[in-house]
């Protein structure tokens, strides 16, 4: 490196964006991801030995994968290079290769390659690297916001051990915003800044857990607020909406509004309200609600109040809820709008919902009534000799593989608890169960 670059780099770092600036040095400095670097984890343990193997790194934006490699480069012993995928090619990779190689021949010494946005290579250029990942020439630590499962090799992927990365929590942003603002030597506390509580709790809220989003909107609010009279640049909820281009709404997660908001949101749904309830939606996600919590609601409607009036509501919310997991934002409100939408158009009955509640409250006032012999398991040891099974008939040797006889307990012979509706599907249902009983009148 000549005097040049060392200048270049020198005054990079100092000019460099504050989340780049706070990235972590050592282990101990790192925010969040305690469930790979708790200090009994397989993770946390590797890097402080040095003992590294190929990793891949995988999680939403702003969750520290690149953080966590710049760790692993501050506490290796080995030599660590760095390429990213959106602007480097093989030709980097092969010079990359060959410094390994000779580093590996000369001095024993081994290689790091750390590939941001890794799925950015495609097929081939990720296989020009499996054979120097397979021999040992370099130690390949891949970063993706994309499953690797469906972006990366195969064969890479079978010879690196992968570690999701989850979004930071709300007070783990909370800490790096206090970080960001106080620490006099990477972050802002030079202009003495004060960021007040509401301004930080938003920030907190609306980052979504991507710690670059929040430590962005707080660096502009340092460098364009003016000074108050006290002398300190004061970072308030007006100055962290501006910088964020979000206006703060009435929405404690923990408070009234929540529960109101949520509240609104399932009785739109209830209500066949597909406008209301897809409101509400982009109220929550506007808001910073967590969208698991969101899609876990949309189920339990579905199951609740649309039930069998429409089989298909709950198999859309249960699908809905798989892949906001998987997508996550901000594509995940395009899927939680579409099951939103379904399940308030749905026809509605409670009726399967209010049937276990029946059947509850006959089993809390009759206690546990003794199953009928004839259903009971013939199989278990020695069951059947105790008369177990006798006289059950099977209802796949009947027509319309049905026929009547007694499955509830002695004494509740004409308890009904399921009283389908004339809804949707479930008036198909009442019909056909209808016409089956009449068939053995």
């Amino acid at each position: 490196m000549d005097l040049f670059e060392y200048m270049r780099q020198q005054n990079g770092e100092k000019e460099s964006p504050l989340a780049s600036r706070l990235r972590p040095t050592t282990l101990d400095e790192v925010v969040g991801q305690r469930h790979i670097l708790g200090k009994d984890k397989l993770l946390y343990r590797a890097i402080l030995a040095d003992k590294l193997s190929s990793l891949i790194f995988y999680g939403p934006p702003g969750t520290g994968k690149t953080s966590l490699a710049k760790v692993i480069a501050n506490t290796t012993s080995a030599e660590f290079e760095q390429l990213n995928a959106t602007s480097s090619g093989k030709k980097e990779m092969e010079e990359v290769v060959a410094r390994a190689r000779d580093r590996q021949g000369m001095y024993g010494k081994k290689t790091i390659l750390f590939i941001d946005e890794i799925h950015r290579f495609h097929k081939g250029q990720q296989d020009y690297l499996l054979p120097f990942v397979e021999d040992g020439t370099i130690i390949l630590i891949g970063a993706t916001t994309e499953n690797p499962y469906f972006e990366v090799n195969g064969a890479l992927l079978s010879r690196s051990v992968i570690f999701e990365l989850k979004a930071l929590e709300k007070e783990e942003i909370k800490t790096l915003l206090l970080r960001a603002v106080e620490d006099k030597e990477k972050g802002m506390g030079a202009y003495d800044a004060v960021i007040e509580e509401d301004a930080l709790e938003f920030l907190a809220d609306v980052s979504n857990g991507d710690a670059r989003a929040a430590l962005t909107a707080v660096e502009l609010g340092v460098l364009t607020t003016p000074r108050a009279e006290d002398g300190f640049i004061r970072i308030t909820l007006a100055v962290a909406q501006e910088c964020i281009q979000k206006r703060a709404v009435r929405y404690d997660k923990s408070g009234d509004n929540h529960y109101d908001t949520v509240s609104a949101f399932i009785k739109s749904m209830r209500g066949s309200d597909p406008d209301a309830a897809v409101y509400y939606l982009a109220r929550m996600l506007y808001a910073g609600e967590d969208i698991r919590f969101i899609a876990r609601r949309i189920m339990i409607c579905a199951a609740e109040d649309v039930g069998n009036a429409d089989p298909n509501a709950l198999t859309v919310a249960v699908s809905a809820a798989q892949a906001v997991e998987r997508i996550g934002l901000p594509e995940a409100k395009i899927i939680l709008s579409q099951a939103v939408t379904y399940v308030a158009c749905a026809p509605k009955s409670n009726a399967s919902c209010n049937a276990v509640f029946r059947a509850e409250k006959a089993l809390k006032d009759t206690m546990t009534m003794p199953i009928p012999v004839h259903l009971q398991d013939s199989h278990y040891k020695s069951a059947a000799n105790l008369g177990h099974g006798q006289g059950y008939r099977y209802a796949h040797d009947y027509p319309n593989h049905y026929v009547g006889q007694q499955y509830l307990p002695d004494g509740m012979e004409n308890s009904h608890f399921y009283e389908p509706t004339e809804n949707g599907y479930e008036k198909r249902i009442g019909e056909w169960l209808n016409y089956l009983h009449k068939s053995i009148e």
